[in-house]
C-alpha cells in the first residue's frame, strides 16, 4: 500500500483551534478559514503537500510504488472522504473496509461514513474541518 501522508503531517501542526471548536460553529468557521489559508500557503511546496489538481507539475513529487499484478486481488483508489471511516473514526480497519467494498461496493463504505458523520454532527467525538467530507471510491475487484 502507499499513502501519502503529507497532508495529514502538516494538517496536524496546524488544526489547533480547528479540532477544538464544535463543528459548523461561528468560532469553528473563523479556525476553519485561518487553517485552510495557512494549508493554501503550503500548497505544492517542499515543506508542505502536493496536490496535481492545480498544478500537474506537482506529480513530480508523487510518491510511487510496484507490486507484482499476480499478488492483488483488488485496487482501490478513495478520497480522503472515503477514508474517514477508517483513518479519522477509527470505526473500521483497511482489512474491514476493504471486505465492505468487496462484499457490497462503494456505497455501502460511503453510507457507513455518513453514518458516522452523523453521529458527531459538532466533531466533538471526531474533530474534523466539515461535518461531511465529499467521499469518491473506485474499487476493482481483480478476480
Amino acid at each position: 500500500m502507499v499513502t501519502d501522508r503529507r497532508l495529514d503531517e502538516v494538517g496536524a501542526r496546524l488544526r489547533g483551534a480547528v479540532d477544538e471548536l464544535p463543528t459548523g460553529s461561528p468560532e469553528h468557521a473563523a479556525a476553519l478559514a485561518e487553517y485552510r489559508d495557512a494549508l493554501t500557503s503550503l500548497r505544492n511546496r517542499p515543506d508542505g503537500f502536493w496536490i496535481a489538481g492545480p498544478d500537474p507539475l506537482a506529480a513530480e513529487h508523487a510518491l510511487t510504488g510496484t507490486v507484482a499484478l499476480d499478488s492483488l486481488a483488488s485496487v482501490t483508489l478513495l478520497s480522503d472522504g472515503a477514508t474517514r471511516l477508517v483513518d479519522r473514526f477509527g470505526l473500521a480497519s483497511w482489512d474491514e473496509a476493504l471486505a465492505v467494498l468487496d462484499s457490497a461496493g462503494p456505497d455501502e463504505l460511503i453510507r457507513r461514513t455518513r453514518e458516522a458523520e452523523d453521529s458527531d454532527p459538532d466533531g466533538r467525538r471526531w474533530p474534523r474541518g466539515k461535518a461531511h467530507d465529499d467521499a469518491t471510491v473506485l474499487h476493482w475487484a481483480l478476480s
